[in-house]
């Protein structure tokens, strides 16, 4: 992975080391200006602004990490959605001697057959699904009630299957959402019990691979933006960060997988997968008085200052300079304050 970093204590001593060369090496007296020195050719404005800092590093657009499916039904494969498909909640994975598997969204995976009297956190699920599938007819809780078997019962009359009023772990499968079927390792016509399909996300995605001691910035939530391969930026958002350190080629940091989510509104166009930039906000300094970096001044008896242009004539006044960022630069002093006009050495 390259890592650029836009701004930062290199960024800021090479920006300084520029402003130095071009700036006016001056003799200063008493405050005045120096002897011999030209008037500025341009002017600007001490302005108290916020600083942000950034960061970026490379990244691929895609769906995200390919994840397994593994079916527990009897009998044989005899369909298979095709790669590329998204499933959603209720629809249908793969079919067993021609029966549907279908898919539920949540965490807990289906682990027993349910039917009245059943209580726990798999009944809540299945029935915050039959829910979200326009079933009606029972309370969402972790009770299994008969009213919940007679919604199960319309349920597995909409999809042909025989009318229990009883959820058979074998014809569920459960994913935290909509996926897409990324590959197909069995063909019709195989066993149908066992990794049968492979899914990623339905969503575009971000995965960015940070040098693991690196990483810190990356937290849930984090916001960042996106260069697209088309060269447009997007907003987008730290969704998740792996727990394990990938190795590198021999030599080389290990790497930490972070999943950026994009907005819905991403101008993807017909894009789905490519290299594209990350870009976080490293640091930010917040209130403070800032100039272009061409507005320093190299002083003579050393460090820098700034040309301050009006009232009894041209001065330079000594600055402490701070954080760099986007071609500006934080800068404190005694006498220095928010409006000043300064110059802008030629």
């Amino acid at each position: 992975m390259r890592r650029r970093t836009a701004i930062g204590v290199t960024a800021a001593v090479v920006a300084l080391a520029g402003a130095g060369t071009a700036a006016v090496v001056a003799e200063r007296r008493s405050g005045g200006a120096p002897a011999g020195a030209p008037p500025p050719g341009a002017t600007t404005t001490v302005r108290r602004e916020t600083l942000a800092g950034s960061v970026s590093v490379d990244g691929e657009l895609g769906y995200g990490e390919v994840v397994p499916i593994a079916a527990k039904a009897p009998g044989t494969v005899t369909w298979l959605p095709k790669v590329g498909a998204t499933i959603k909640r209720g629809g249908v994975m793969l079919r067993a001697d021609n029966k549907p598997v279908v898919l539920l969204y949540g965490v807990l995976p289906m682990y027993r057959e349910l039917r009245p009297g059943v209580e726990g956190p798999d009944v809540a699920l299945l029935e915050r699904n039959l829910r979200g599938l326009g079933y009606a007819g029972f309370t969402v809780d972790d009770e299994y009630t008969d009213l919940t078997g007679q919604a199960v019962r319309r349920w597995q009359e909409d999809l042909g299957r025989e009318k229990t009023g009883v959820v058979d772990p074998s014809w569920v499968v459960v994913a935290d959402g909509a996926i897409r079927v990324a590959g197909r390792p069995v063909r019709l016509g195989a066993p149908a019990t066992g990794e049968v399909l492979s899914y990623t996300g339905a969503e575009s995605v971000v995965t960015v691979k940070l040098d693991a001691d690196k990483a810190g910035w990356a937290q849930p939530g984090v916001k960042v933006t996106v260069t697209l391969p088309n060269g447009k930026d997007t907003p987008g958002t730290v969704a998740s960060i792996g727990t394990k350190a990938e190795p590198k080629d021999k030599g080389e940091a290990p790497t930490i997988p972070v999943t950026v989510a994009l907005g819905a509104d991403a101008p993807l166009g017909r894009l789905r997968e490519g290299p594209v930039t990350a870009t976080y906000v490293s640091e930010r300094r917040k209130n403070v008085l800032t100039v272009p970096v061409a507005a320093l001044v190299a002083l003579a008896e050393g460090g820098y200052g700034l040309e301050v242009v009006g009232g009894s004539g041209p001065r330079f006044l000594p600055v402490q300079v701070g954080f760099f960022a986007d071609g500006k630069v934080e800068v404190r002093g005694a006498g220095l304050a928010e409006g000043m006009t300064v110059g802008m050495p030629a």
